[in-house]
C-alpha cells in the first residue's frame, strides 16, 4: 500500500473521530441542558416557605441526585388548609427526566387543589389518583399525605406506594410509622387509601422522606430507614431544631452517594402537650 493511501486513510479516520467527538460533545451538552432545566423546574415548583403554627416547627430540604442524569420528580409540600389544619405531602414521580419533573408539578398542584374540597387524607389520595388517571399519562407517583391539627397534635396519614415516615419522641423512643398503604397514584382506578392516626407530643418529630434519602449504591432501603430512625431518636432527645434535623438527614444521604433525588420534610412540636 502506498504512503499516500495510508495518509489518506489516516486523514479520513481522524475526520470521522473528530465528527464523532463533536456529536458526543453536542449530545452531552444537550443532556446537561435538559438536566439543568429539570432541576430548575423542580426547585421552582417546591414551596418557598413553610406554614407557621404556634409551638410547631416545619422544615424541609431537597438535594438532586449525586450521580449521572437521574433528575426525577421528588417533591415536598406544606400548606394551611381552609379549616386551619396543615397539609403535608411528600412524594416521588416515576422517571428521571424533565417530563417527570413537570408531572411532579401536576401532582403537587392537584393535591393542593383537591385539599380545598376534601382534607381527609384517604379520600384526597383517592381523588388525586382518579385525576392522574384522567390525564392519560404513563407516569405514576408515590406519595404520603398528612393532615396536622395544631389544636390537638393529631396527624392523620395516608400512603400511596411510598416508603413510610419515621417518628421519634423526647423520651428516646423512635421507629418507622406503622400503617397500611395503597398502591401508587395513577395506576389503578377506584383505589382506597387507609388512614392512620398519630399524635405529636412535646419534643416529638415526624420525618417524611423519599427513597433517595435512604437508598444508595451500598445502602439498602431498610438499612437507610434504620439510620434515619436512630438519627431522629437522638435529635428528639437532644431537642434538635427541625431545620437542623432535616439538614442532618440530607447530609447522611449525600454521604452514601444517593443516585436518586432526595427530599425530607420534618414536623416537630416543641410546646406543652396538647389535649386530645
Amino acid at each position: 500500500m502506498s504512503r499516500k493511501r495510508l495518509t489518506d486513510d489516516g486523514d479520513e479516520l481522524l475526520a470521522r473521530l473528530g465528527s464523532l467527538t463533536a456529536q458526543a460533545r453536542e449530545h452531552a451538552q444537550s443532556q446537561r441542558s435538559r438536566v439543568e432545566l429539570a432541576v430548575a423546574l423542580q426547585r421552582d415548583m417546591l414551596p418557598a416557605d413553610m406554614p407557621e403554627a404556634p409551638r410547631y416547627r416545619l422544615a424541609a430540604r431537597y438535594a438532586p441526585a449525586c450521580h449521572g442524569l437521574n433528575v426525577g420528580g421528588d417533591w415536598y409540600d406544606a400548606f394551611t388548609m381552609p379549616d386551619g389544619r396543615i397539609g403535608l405531602s411528600i412524594g416521588d414521580v416515576q422517571g428521571h427526566n424533565i417530563e417527570a419533573a413537570a408531572f411532579m408539578g401536576q401532582v403537587r398542584v392537584g393535591l393542593r387543589a383537591l385539599a380545598s374540597v376534601t382534607g381527609e387524607p384517604g379520600e384526597l389520595l383517592a381523588r388525586t389518583n382518579d385525576l392522574l388517571l384522567s390525564l392519560g399519562t404513563d407516569l405514576f407517583a408515590t406519595c404520603i399525605f398528612m393532615r396536622l391539627d395544631p389544636a390537638t397534635g393529631v396527624l392523620e396519614s395516608a400512603r400511596a406506594g411510598h416508603i413510610p415516615c419515621v417518628w421519634a419522641t423526647a423520651d428516646g423512643k423512635s421507629g418507622i410509622a406503622a400503617g397500611e398503604g395503597g398502591p401508587p397514584l395513577g395506576i389503578q382506578a377506584g383505589t382506597a387509601y387507609p388512614v392512620t392516626r398519630y399524635r405529636l407530643t412535646t419534643g416529638g418529630v415526624f420525618v417524611l422522606l423519599t427513597d433517595g434519602v435512604v437508598e444508595g449504591p451500598s445502602l439498602e432501603v431498610d438499612e437507610g430507614l434504620d439510620q434515619v430512625v436512630r438519627l431522629a431518636g437522638v435529635a428528639a432527645v437532644a431537642g434538635m431544631e427541625a431545620g437542623a434535623l432535616a439538614a442532618a438527614v440530607i447530609k447522611g444521604a449525600d454521604r452514601v452517594g444517593h443516585e436518586d433525588d432526595a427530599a425530607v420534610l420534618v414536623v416537630g412540636y416543641d410546646g406543652a402537650d396538647v389535649q386530645p
